[in-house]
């Protein structure tokens, strides 16, 4: 196993309870991106403790969430038991780039706030790629990751080509904290990777500190 993905995975079991308390509400440009579609089958890739989840219910028959965290999976499984959509979301344990689940499936998809956490391009790249194999002719996605436009890194030697990984502490209640791993990304080279991958690109754009693609099913050659 990977050392850098066992490591992200620990550490996010180390803090579920506490990261999941505090991440209630969906990200707007979650909610942008779902407002008006719909679909038979949703996909959620890190979906954590399953607020993005929870809006993909909201517009698919079914949904399914796929996190590396066992503490964060049942904690999606928990807020799914209390808000009623529980018998319409199916929750695996799994690697953003070796998703365990079927080719041309998903009608829609979010992938956000995951991609950063992968340990190096070439995973990067190939979770991407899982993205375009799961997703349905016609499917559309929304991907990602944390931007060196972001505030946090205003003084980071990074420029709009470039990006670079860093670690970032998680507090626990009592002081503790954990580090977790980043790679933040250049808007440009944020693109680039995903005119790497076999996903199509709608559009490209950053927000809140974030870069995000909207992504399409098209299965081209990477």
């Amino acid at each position: 196993m990977d050392r850098s993905r066992g490591r992200t995975r620990d550490v996010y079991d180390r803090i579920a309870d506490h990261f999941a308390s505090t991440r209630e509400y969906a990200w707007p440009e979650v909610e942008s991106f779902l407002d008006g579609r719909s679909g038979s089958l949703g996909l959620d890739v890190g979906c954590g403790n399953g607020r993005h989840a929870q809006q993909l219910a909201e517009c698919c028959e079914r949904v399914v969430g796929v996190d590396a965290s066992r503490g964060l999976l049942a904690a999606a499984r928990e807020r799914a038991i209390d808000r009623g959509y529980d018998d319409r979301l199916a929750l695996a344990q799994g690697d953003a780039s070796r998703l365990p689940v079927a080719t041309d499936e998903f009608d829609l998809a979010v992938y956000v706030a995951t991609l950063h956490h992968l340990p190096d391009r070439e995973s990067r790249v190939r979770s991407l790629d899982e993205l375009a194999r799961v997703l349905a002719p016609g499917g559309v996605g929304l991907v990602s990751a944390w931007s060196t436009a972001h505030d946090r890194f205003e003084d980071a030697d990074a420029d709009d080509e470039t990006g670079f990984d860093t670690f970032v502490d998680w507090t626990l209640p009592g002081g503790e904290t954990v580090e977790r791993f980043y790679h933040v990304y250049a808007p440009a080279e944020f693109e680039t990777d995903l005119e790497a991958s076999a996903l199509g690109v709608e559009t490209a754009f950053v927000s809140s500190g974030n870069c995000y693609s909207v992504v399409t099913f098209e299965r081209k050659t990477s």
